[in-house]
């Protein structure tokens, strides 16, 4: 936990009081930061200490909090605002003496890059204490990736650029319009993919992950669910995009994680039927949506799905005229007397397609309808963490930044909650009450 400065007899708070300075506070009191700062202080121990560690890190930190896209532009806060040294620990006898220099900042930030296992320390350790808080925190996560561009142009056809560690990026968006055309939007950059698992319910990001630009999402899809599992025993649903669609992953998260998971598919049929034949008068589409055919008339209707059987691991439907109570003809000769056919479907059977929570079901529309939780996420991330518009080139240096910006997120969301400011908890830029 940060260090909070005793307060000298003379203070920029006696003459100057400001709430934006309790949001820095907030993230003070709750980051997890004393074994970063024994060993950084440590490798200082019998160095020049111009520049203490501990506010130097406090800085860093106000640079996060108070949405500084540069260096820079937090030293010119600094010099200009004694109010805001104090705050994060610099000497006020100094007054403006006593903001590190350029380099020293640069030689921090190298520090920390070589630190990175305790800013994903002080992560994890934050997951479990907002664990503690929200006890169903993790019950239901979606997982996604955005865009991060480099702050290099780089070049397509060269390996001339400022950042070699980034490569090139591209996600393909396909729709249907309105009058039934194909549309088709192809986006590029140049840079790295931040890949994030968040929960639904509190919009708080679990796992992270920061690849280059052409790493498949599907990829991180395992690893970062194994990551997340870590730190909760229980994941009832994992939602995503189209772009984690996979037979073998869905049969992975069910099967060895019991995770239902809820993504999205792409049609894969190569053919140009609209559905296929299961058994007898039972047909399917590719979105699992499954159809009876009447014996009589041959009219399609689809079957009422009745849910899913875990000790058969199959998916239960009716005959829609038994359980609607529409008409068909050949309703007596296809239940054979019965109260309505009733068919039972192997996950088995394509494991892309069928899943536990069936595709047709109005559970699996609201369940997926939570994977807007991850995309507010990302919306943060670009606006209230300058991602948007940053001055970053390297993976080591995009990985850091990435870490502090979300151990600030979720260290806020938990002095709020703890400050019974609950309802608060994603917002970095309210001022506290």
């Amino acid at each position: 936990m940060a260090k909070i400065i005793q307060q000298k007899i003379f203070s920029w708070k006696d003459v100057e009081g400001s709430g934006e300075l309790e949001r820095l506070t907030m993230v003070m009191e709750t980051l997890p930061d004393n074994e970063l700062m024994k060993e950084l202080e440590h490798e200082r121990k019998g160095r020049r200490d111009d520049y203490p560690v501990r506010p130097v890190w406090n800085s860093i930190l106000a640079a996060i909090v108070y949405q500084h896209s540069s260096i820079e532009s937090l030293r010119r806060e600094l010099l200009r605002n004694g109010e805001l040294r104090e705050a994060c620990g610099f000497d006020p006898a100094l007054a403006d003496k006593s903001v590190p220099s350029k380099d020293a900042y640069s030689s921090m930030l190298k520090k920390l890059i070589s630190k990175q296992r305790l800013i994903d320390k002080m992560f994890d350790e934050l997951i479990d204490e907002l664990g503690k808080c929200l006890p169903d925190l993790g019950r239901h996560v979606a997982i996604d990736s955005k865009k991060i561009e480099s702050h290099s142009r780089g070049k397509k056809d060269s390996q001339e650029t400022s950042d070699p560690d980034a490569d090139w990026g591209h996600k393909t968006y396909k729709g249907k319009r309105a009058d039934g055309s194909l549309w088709e939007k192809i986006t590029s950059w140049f840079g790295y993919k931040l890949h994030l698992v968040v929960d639904c319910t509190y919009e708080l990001p679990v796992e992270y992950k920061v690849t280059k630009a052409s790493r498949a999402d599907v990829e991180e899809l395992k690893p970062m669910i194994e990551e997340a599992k870590k730190h909760f025993e229980t994941i009832e649903t994992l939602t995503g995009d189209k772009a984690y669609d996979s037979g073998s992953h869905n049969e992975m998260l069910y099967d060895e994680h019991g995770i239902k998971p809820v993504i999205d598919i792409r049609n894969h049929w190569k053919d140009t039927d609209e559905t296929r034949l299961l058994f007898a008068n039972i047909v399917y589409d590719y979105r699992g949506t499954v159809y009876c055919h009447c014996p009589r008339s041959n009219e399609r209707y689809e079957m009422a799905f009745c849910g899913f059987e875990k000790d058969r691991n199959t998916l239960k439907y009716k005959c829609p005229s038994a359980v609607y109570g529409m008409k068909c003809k050949g309703y007596a000769q296809c239940s054979n007397g019965t109260q309505g056919k009733i068919v039972r479907i192997p996950l088995e059977t394509d494991r892309r397609i069928f899943v536990p929570i069936a595709r047709s079901s109005y559970k699996w529309k609201r369940m997926y309808n939570g994977r807007t939780a991850v995309e507010r996420v990302n919306s943060r991330i670009d606006l209230s963490f300058g991602f948007e518009h940053h001055f970053i080139r390297g993976k080591a240096k995009m990985t850091l930044r990435v870490g502090l910006a979300l151990i600030v997120m979720l260290s806020m969301a938990l002095a709020r909650i703890k400050r019974n400011q609950a309802e608060d908890m994603r917002s970095l830029i309210k001022q506290a009450a």
